[in-house]
């Protein structure tokens, strides 16, 4: 830990609108992780708009109204930020700042799941003011975080549409790593301690010689826990001794919805008579500091979805738990993860949606005692890349010398932004007339459905689950 001498006199502003308390989902423990890690070479402060419940000797913590949030931002020098921040609050776009988009999450794909059955013009519009929720972000951003190097090829393409990609970023860095950099979730320093049994031998049905797969998060619409549940079945024909554990049935953030997977998944083991038996939901959130009492009472990590957009470009932070707790993994191909897992031998990857091979590789991993030994020694020492200090490195160079984008607003004075910011309003004066909308449908349809919007109009909303 650096001292008050050592550390950096940037002031860092870290805000989430997501709930920072006892029980945190990804964007707060993420969120709480970046303070931690920045208070090493910087002055820190890290707030919620949402709620705010905990404490550090390194930095503040703390809820921030909009009057509050104001304050903060006058005192800072960079402000990172999550979800729907800048939307829902505005002025931040025109503050003298330098601003870091974390958009490790592409929530306007996840939208396409979530919004399924929504009535059709309350889903267009939720997906749509989704997607400008993140063009306002990446217009403004000074320095952008993704997840993963599939998932940066999909930002940039989004970069170029909104004319991020141009001559003067290009000039400053031909890669635009600059502008973009992979910044995935990461996994604690210190190694996980079980104070007490989070499951075995504590949850009624399950004993301390039973075998646990773990669903180590939420259960959201676009996982699949109904291919996990019949896989489960199966394989409980063959070893009465198996349990699956499904760790987070609520949500700590009372923003995002209940998801009827969730309503799906419970039903499913009733139905088949596994709920209580074979498979188990806890109803509340762990704590963040008590998660390792579960993950240790665990055999075997798992995550399960489906073949979609969604699906390509995400990045599982439940599996980091997973190799934090050094847990062989089971996961459905087509994300990035599979790709990892395959390649460094960290347990099996299985197609979406077939119960009879994810029960064979479940069943491989779990009661094939020197294969379960061998890829555990493999997660144990492929989790040591994935620690936060590490994956949060061009984070904390950033911020060690934090500078305008070259075709920032806050230099918009100057020749290079004039031309963009001409060029700009060109391109969306086009917008307006007749036979820019008929080749650009989709912009009419946006008019129709919200037509003052353009980026005043925002929901506040969690900004993602992940």
């Amino acid at each position: 830990m650096a001292t008050e001498d050592e550390r950096g006199t940037t002031k860092v502003l870290v805000i989430t609108p997501d709930s920072l308390g006892k029980r945190m989902a990804g964007p707060a423990i993420r969120a709480w992780e970046m303070a931690t890690v920045l208070s090493d070479v910087a002055d820190v402060r890290l707030v919620s708009t949402v709620a705010a419940d905990l404490e550090s000797t390194r930095f503040p913590v703390g809820f921030a109204d909009e009057a509050t949030l104001r304050g903060h931002v006058a005192w800072a020098d960079v402000v990172v930020f999550q979800g729907h921040v800048l939307s829902s609050f505005p002025w931040i776009k025109r503050a003298p700042v330098i601003i870091v988009a974390d958009i490790y999450d592409p929530m306007h794909l996840e939208q396409l799941e979530q919004t399924v059955g929504m009535p059709e013009d309350d889903r267009l519009r939720a997906i749509l003011e989704t997607a400008e929720v993140l063009n306002d972000q990446i217009e403004r951003a000074d320095f952008m975080m993704c997840a993963s190097e599939k998932q940066r090829d999909f930002w940039l393409g989004q970069l170029a549409a909104v004319y991020r990609v141009n001559p003067f970023t290009y000039g400053d860095d031909p890669s635009l790593r600059r502008l973009l950099s992979v910044v995935p979730f990461g996994i604690q320093d210190q190694p996980p301690v079980q104070r007490t049994h989070g499951i075995k031998g504590v949850v009624p049905g399950i004993a301390e010689t039973d075998k646990v797969i773990l669903w180590g998060g939420g259960i959201y619409n676009w996982f699949d826990p109904i291919t996990l549940i019949e896989a489960v079945e199966l394989l409980s024909a063959r070893h009465d001794d198996v349990r699956l554990f499904f760790l987070g049935a609520g949500h700590p953030n009372r923003h995002v919805p209940k998801m009827e997977m969730v309503t799906k998944a419970r039903d499913l083991a009733d139905a088949k008579g596994l709920a209580g038996t074979s498979v188990f939901f806890h109803d509340d959130w762990v704590p963040y500091n008590e998660r390792a009492d579960f993950l240790l009472d665990a055999d075997l990590g798992a995550s399960t979805h489906f073949e979609h957009l969604e699906t390509a470009f995400s990045f599982r932070t439940r599996i980091l738990d997973y190799l934090w707790a050094s847990l062989p993994i089971v996961t459905t191909d087509g994300d990035t993860f599979a790709g990892l897992v395959r390649e460094h031998g960290l347990g099996r990857v299985v197609p979406p949606v077939d119960a009879a091979a994810l029960a064979d590789a479940l069943e491989s991993v779990l009661y094939d005692e020197a294969e379960s030994a061998a890829i555990t020694e493999r997660v144990r020492e492929f989790a040591e890349t994935m620690r936060w200090r590490k994956v949060l490195a061009p984070l904390v160079e950033f911020v060690k010398d934090p500078h305008p984008a070259p075709d920032s607003p806050l230099t918009l004075l100057t020749p290079r932004t004039r031309i963009i910011a001409d060029l700009q309003t060109r391109i969306r004066g086009m917008e307006s007339s007749t036979s820019w909308r008929v080749t650009l449908p989709i912009r009419l349809v946006k008019d129709v459905i919200s037509p003052s919007a353009g980026r005043s109009r925002r929901r506040r909303g969690a900004g993602g689950t992940r």
